[in-house]
């Protein structure tokens, strides 16, 4: 009967193996997308987060971050709330309510700096939010502390530990 109970969580250590592999994966640089109209912006943001060992990707519209998170998802993303057609709230509420893509980190980035529409941009669902014009080492600086605080959950999620009497299986 021993036995039984020691096979179970066997299998799901197996199963969770892959997990492993891609947070060793991400530790060598995490996939961040950056959302502005503003090329010059684009290009100040993707240099300073480079310059911190993070894996950039930019793009100029609401359209184009939907299509770049649905082809690869990235693990935060820092997004302007004046974007031409599909605007920033709306990336975010898209990304929020989808199953896939709800836990994805998102910093607003932008110009809107009133106090409801700090309210607005948090109440949509984005994790922190910063009015231009910033601070590149602020912004970093915050993306580090969201980063750390979101691979410290899905590390959770991932540890299992199961008791039988006096015998820990983690």
């Amino acid at each position: 009967p021993m036995a039984g109970i020691l096979t179970a969580p066997q299998e799901f250590s197996v199963k969770h193996s892959p997990l492993k592999a891609k947070e060793q994966q991400h530790s060598l640089g995490h996939k961040i997308l950056v959302v502005d109209d503003e090329t010059d912006l684009l290009e100040l943001v993707r240099y300073n987060l480079a310059k911190e060992g993070y894996d950039v990707s930019c793009v100029t519209s609401g359209e184009e971050a939907l299509k770049a998170v649905r082809k690869d998802a990235p693990d935060l993303m820092v997004l302007d709330l004046m974007l031409p057609a599909v605007d920033g709230l709306e990336v975010c509420r898209r990304l929020k309510a989808d199953a896939r893509t709800r836990d994805i980190p998102i910093v607003m980035l932008t110009a809107k700096s009133e106090e409801t529409d700090v309210i607005v941009g948090l109440d949509r669902g984005a994790d922190d939010y910063i009015a231009k014009p910033f601070s590149p080492r602020v912004l970093t600086a915050r993306i580090k502390a969201l980063l750390r605080r979101h691979d410290a959950q899905r590390q959770a999620e991932a540890e299992v530990s199961i008791d039988v009497h006096e015998l820990s299986i983690h």
